[in-house]
């Protein structure tokens, strides 16, 4: 591993797209982020098909339950079925507890859940705590080459 970590964030709102990009800029973590904004389009990049032939592998995915079409629970169930993907960390973003139980409900587990920030200054506390969360896992990593 390079030291960068391919981010792939999972986001139907471009308001929520672009402050995620810019906050993670901000911080100046090491890392790329790549999104996309429905759930067809997160397991086509996870398989690396189609327009994401070319794409890395994502170290870790950032991903909203309420997708258009294929939802967060089903990417999650998709990922969780296939032994390569499953080792992929899943930070599941929440708004609230009430998204982190519906998600639960489904008899599905993210390796994490973040409340999505409101207020900018909020969002450092949440890029903080995923930079943590990253190194926390990334003493037991996966290796993908």
């Amino acid at each position: 591993m390079d030291g960068v970590v391919d981010i792939l964030l999972v986001e139907p709102n471009p308001g929520d797209t672009r402050l995620f990009t810019e906050n993670f800029r901000d911080a100046k973590l090491l890392n790329t982020i790549h999104s996309v904004s429905d759930g067809e389009s997160a397991l086509e990049f996870v398989r690396q098909r189609g327009e994401y032939a070319d794409v890395p592998v994502p170290d870790i995915i950032l991903l909203e339950p309420q997708l258009p079409g294929t939802s967060g629970m089903d990417v999650l169930a998709e990922l969780n079925c296939d032994s390569v993907l499953r080792e992929i960390p899943v930070v599941i973003l929440t708004s609230s507890k009430a998204g982190e139980d519906i998600v639960k409900d489904h008899d599905l587990e993210g390796d994490c859940y973040i409340r999505k920030p409101v207020a900018p200054e909020e969002f450092v506390d949440f890029v903080q705590s995923l930079e943590e969360f990253w190194f926390a896992i990334v003493r037991n990593p996966v290796d993908s080459d």
